[in-house]
């Protein structure tokens, strides 16, 4: 799928997979958010998208007569990802399953960084009615999903595994590098989630945005290369101490205007990894201005 249906029409993925596109394009969420229906008759709908009545009133619209929605999971809560499950489950009694609200699952780490800024996109608002643990199994008629806590873009972020097919999220993606902005995001943690879906043998991958993965280890393996690649040059570029604006110029000049607010939280995000790793050191506790010194 090189280019998407256009919001609000049923794609097919495959027997027992349904997906509808919201209508929330955007340089961070590329075509929109993909939300997921899984199953016939009783159905379980994975990230519902953002709080917009066309894309409830299209996800309504998905359904077969005689079928409702029974179970709607969140894989985190953030803007594009969490506000429409509570209107959903107005409509539909379902149960709304997620790890927690916008900060559960935050690092000691990041807990004790509040001060580096942060909240892009939070849903502040959002709380399941059940939560969701590593490892829990979640039942339909012919299928089960077996949830994986993979912290790193959120604290919070939820995978799920369906047979040698993982929903992703926002933890991998086929179009772009995701997101990692502290507190709210922890590189150290991401990277090692990323490690973890790399070890767990899914062959396919259905991420939030952007087009199914066929090859999933290779995506992985792709963007392990790109954050290393990253670092290796963030490691090249403080030969004179130089601040986090200074290295952003050098690391991410190549980046559109439109993603340079993004390049700096990730660039921010693999200090805090680099210097959690004392492989770096700040001069002071402000992160924002302080200069960087290789160890």
């Amino acid at each position: 799928m090189d280019h998407p249906s256009p919001p609000g029409v049923v794609q097919h993925l495959e027997p027992g997979l349904r997906m509808v596109l919201a209508p929330n394009p955007s340089p961070m969420t590329h075509w929109g958010t993909n939300t997921y229906l899984l199953g016939a008759g009783e159905v379980t709908v994975i990230d519902p998208g953002p709080a917009d009545d066309r894309h409830l009133a299209a996800l309504l619209a998905a359904l077969e007569p005689g079928e409702r929605i029974t179970q709607i999971l969140v894989t985190h809560a953030h803007l594009d990802h969490s506000p429409l499950a509570r209107p959903l489950a107005r409509a539909t009694g379902a149960e709304i399953l997620a790890f927690g609200g916008a900060t559960s699952g935050r690092s000691p780490r990041m807990a004790a960084l509040a001060g580096l800024g942060g909240g892009e996109g939070l849903d502040h608002a959002f709380q399941p009615d059940r939560l969701l643990r590593d490892g829990d199994q979640i039942l339909g008629a012919d299928w089960a999903l077996t949830t994986l806590h993979t912290p790193g873009h959120l604290g919070g972020h939820l995978c799920f595994v369906w047979g040698e097919t993982l929903f992703c999220g926002d933890h991998v993606m086929g179009w772009a590098p995701s997101l990692v902005s502290p507190p709210d995001g922890d590189m150290t943690d991401y990277m090692a989630s990323l490690d973890r879906i790399a070890q767990g043998g899914w062959r396919r991958g259905y991420a939030a945005h952007g087009a199914p993965l066929p090859d999933l280890p290779a995506r992985i393996a792709e963007i392990t290369a790109h954050r290393r690649s990253r670092e290796a040059a963030i490691l090249a570029a403080l030969t004179d101490s130089p601040d986090l604006t200074t290295l952003q110029h050098r690391v991410y000049a190549e980046l559109a205007p439109a993603l340079q607010p993004a390049a700096r939280r990730n660039l921010l995000a693999h200090l805090v990894d680099l210097a959690h790793r004392k492989k770096i050191v700040p001069d002071t506790e402000d992160w924002q201005i302080t200069r960087f010194h290789r160890i």
